[in-house]
């Protein structure tokens, strides 16, 4: 994923001079987790370059940036720093084009890595998506894989309003083979031509089927997506698994009609359970597909607590929890 994250910058700033990439230790250093290695080299420090720490000057540059002209793709280092900009993003970014008739835009990508993964405790494992979810101008994207990460961030990057391009770092090297409790390893036969040269686009709002069932249907993003999957697999669930992609625009006609096909749903986050996305697609649910459901929707989510830092894996949706929902779910 970090390769064709790379890729889709590279691909971008070649295409459209416009494109800059701004952010803490993204320049010489190539980003913390290397999403931007090369790119200073290859357009220089004008395009690619490095900013002081602090984020709410980070997001307000880029702000100004895209009113001009530009298109910023400014990087929060991890998604937890990013709550100093989020008075620049609601007030400024997600407003701009509203509060200017349509004269001025903010075609700004704000990429960060999001999540856990990695044992970084309470200040870079936090997954805010749904702080984002519930700003209205503000559009949120979550890959689960290289070739959605390249194809979704290009669309973002090309989109005439501010995204939010929350990266999952614990697939950033790969999925693991089974769940949080085990080591990560890398993508075994993994096709790198599965992620194309060149550029090409997902289009935001999108679902994507990662695999057909009848039993019930499970609505993940992120992380969470090989999580579900590895568990359906391991019980021998029957699932229609749906990776979101985009949180907003939401694809609800695609869980629409697969609840309405399986009458039960299922909905996976790592993120705290109260008011999480989670909650929202399970009013969804509810509200348009009331009378195909055959059971209540049920969620499995991360705790109500402050993010624990030893004890990251007991705080992850894994097979344990997952598979109490299931069996509930399918004996309802």
């Amino acid at each position: 994923m970090i390769e064709a994250i790379n890729e889709a910058l590279d691909v971008s700033m070649e295409r459209d001079d416009n494109i800059v990439v701004m952010g803490e230790d993204v320049g010489y250093f190539g980003g913390v987790f290397r999403c931007t290695a090369g790119l200073q080299e290859k357009y220089g420090k004008t395009r690619v370059f490095d900013t002081p720490i602090s984020e709410c000057g980070i997001i307000a540059a880029a702000v100004g940036m895209g009113a001009y002209g530009l298109r910023p793709v400014p990087e929060i280092q991890f998604a937890d720093y990013i709550y100093p900009g989020l008075d620049q993003l609601i007030s400024e970014a997600a407003r701009l084009r509203y509060r200017s008739a349509g004269e001025y835009i903010a075609p700004m990508t704000v990429r960060s890595p999001f999540g856990g993964g990695i044992f970084g405790g309470q200040t870079h494992s936090q997954s805010p998506e749904a702080l984002f979810t519930h700003v209205a101008g503000l559009k949120t994207v979550i890959p689960s894989t290289p070739y959605d990460a390249k194809g979704l961030l290009i669309s973002a990057i090309e989109d005439n309003d501010p995204v939010i391009f929350f990266e999952p770092k614990r697939i950033y090297n790969g999925p693991f083979t089974g769940y949080y409790d085990k080591p990560a390893q890398p993508w075994k036969n993994f096709d790198a031509s599965l992620v194309p040269e060149g550029h090409y686009k997902i289009p935001l709002g999108k679902a994507r089927h990662v695999t057909t069932g009848d039993e019930l249907t499970i609505l993940a993003y992120g992380t969470m997506v090989h999580v579900v999957e590895a568990v359906c697999r391991e019980k021998g669930v029957d699932a229609e698994i749906l990776d979101l992609r985009t949180l907003v625009p939401l694809d609800i006609e695609a869980i629409e009609a697969s609840v309405a096909k399986t009458g039960r749903c299922l909905i996976v986050h790592e993120a705290t359970r109260t008011s999480g996305f989670g909650a929202e697609l399970s009013a969804l649910v509810t509200e348009r597909c009331f009378y195909h459901l055959e059971a209540p929707v049920e969620r499995v989510t991360g705790f109500d607590t402050p993010y624990p830092h030893s004890l990251e894996w007991a705080y992850f949706p894994g097979p344990i929890r997952i598979g109490e929902a299931l069996d509930k779910i399918l004996s309802e």
